[in-house]
């Protein structure tokens, strides 16, 4: 019997971990480009939750154990909303133009349907019941499918997750 699921190797081979390490390149970019007086406030912020992303998988992937990557899977989402919420501020504070906090948004947004995807293959690779460590998705924002739906029709800006973030 063959099968065409591909078996994953290391960390670095997930798509999850490959999407969250450029997106963590991008905003590296963005800590490098703030005003002077925000290299050791701002800056600081957005680089320690980037590394936290990437560092999160792959700790969790190297536990082998489905729980504890579970729960690491949800520290590096934890530390990718804290991201989104950093470029909130830079919009704000006219650090970047609109468009390109917009562009970063809908990255990380990709990222962040990687990670649930990545959750939901440990979950159901997890041998025998449900786990205990079990997390409804609408605690988190919006559903796969209606985030697929947001990026299919770019009407994706800070009101629509305003708007999924008030449920």
């Amino acid at each position: 019997m063959q099968t065409t699921e591909k078996a994953f190797r290391t960390f670095e081979d997930l798509e999850a971990y490959q999407a969250a390490r450029a997106f963590r390149k991008a905003m590296y970019a963005v800590s490098r480009r703030l005003p002077d007086f925000e290299k050791f406030e701002l800056a600081s912020r957005i680089r320690r939750a980037a590394v936290s992303l990437t560092n999160n998988i792959a700790e969790g992937h190297g536990r082998y154990h489905y729980l504890e990557q579970i729960k690491f899977t949800l520290q590096a989402r934890g530390s990718l909303e804290e991201l989104i919420d950093d470029l909130n501020v830079c919009e704000d504070e006219r650090y970047l133009p609109p468009v390109e906090v917009v562009n970063l948004k809908q990255e990380s947004w990709r990222v962040y349907q990687l990670l649930n995807g990545y959750i939901r293959y440990l979950r159901d690779r997890k041998a025998g019941g449900a786990l205990a460590l079990h997390e409804p998705s609408t605690a988190y924002g919006p559903t796969d499918d209606e985030l697929d739906g947001i990026l299919r029709d770019r009407r994706f800006n800070d009101s629509t997750i305003q708007r999924f973030n008030e449920r």
